[in-house]
């Protein structure tokens, strides 16, 4: 996050934790266009010397609540730093599904929602792709592990495989959620963990 300056004290990480936090859930809800600065220190309770110490500009602190939303995501979904066998890969996509059959759920994928609204904004499109590569490079991690170990075939492209399984992820969400039913993420899991199998030793 490329912030004007730091937070060098506890008050001031909170403080800035607040706003991104704030804007990362009005963004949610209503959109990046519709969520104001003013809007965003009103629900933090944050002054406009506190915002523009930490943010210069609300384009900065979209960038901010695209760093949290991969932070958020990424939390919910431990199994994914830990993707040492098959059967993790498993684990992996029943976290996932155990968000969405929460009470709110099937839920939009955060980083979804931004890429429907700005994903034509090429800032905004870098920013969303390096997030969603790093989101992949734990399934890729995992798949080298694999591969290292004998169990994924030599030939296979872990990269490529966690890109075709991000695919498949976000499909699924997305289709979930307007749907309100969960079926189409299951079904997208289920292909693209088979699809990973398929290429297994």
């Amino acid at each position: 996050m490329d912030v004007q300056a730091g937070a060098p004290t506890e008050q001031g990480r909170r403080t800035q934790d607040s706003i991104v936090d704030s804007a990362a859930a009005l963004m949610y809800t209503n959109g990046v266009a519709a969520t104001s600065v003013d809007k965003v220190l009103a629900a933090c309770g944050a002054g406009k010397s506190q915002m523009y110490h930490y943010f210069k500009n609300k384009d900065q602190l979209v960038e901010a609540v695209i760093g949290r939303y991969l932070e958020t995501i990424l939390a919910n979904q431990p199994a994914i730093n830990d993707l040492h066998d098959w059967a993790a890969f498993d684990r992996w996509t029943e976290q996932l599904l155990d968000i969405q059959r929460g009470p709110q759920g099937p839920i939009a994928c955060p980083l979804g929602n931004i890429a429907g609204e700005l994903g034509d904004d090429p800032r905004v499109a870098g920013l969303l792709d390096k997030a969603y590569r790093e989101w992949e490079s734990h399934l890729a991690r995992g798949l080298i592990a694999l591969r290292d170990k004998g169990e994924l075939a030599a030939d296979a492209d872990p990269a490529r495989l966690a890109q075709t399984a991000m695919a498949c992820l976000q499909g699924g969400l997305m289709l979930a959620h307007i749907r309100r039913d969960i079926t189409p993420l299951a079904d997208a899991l289920a292909v693209a963990v088979g699809h990973l199998k398929s290429h297994a030793r």
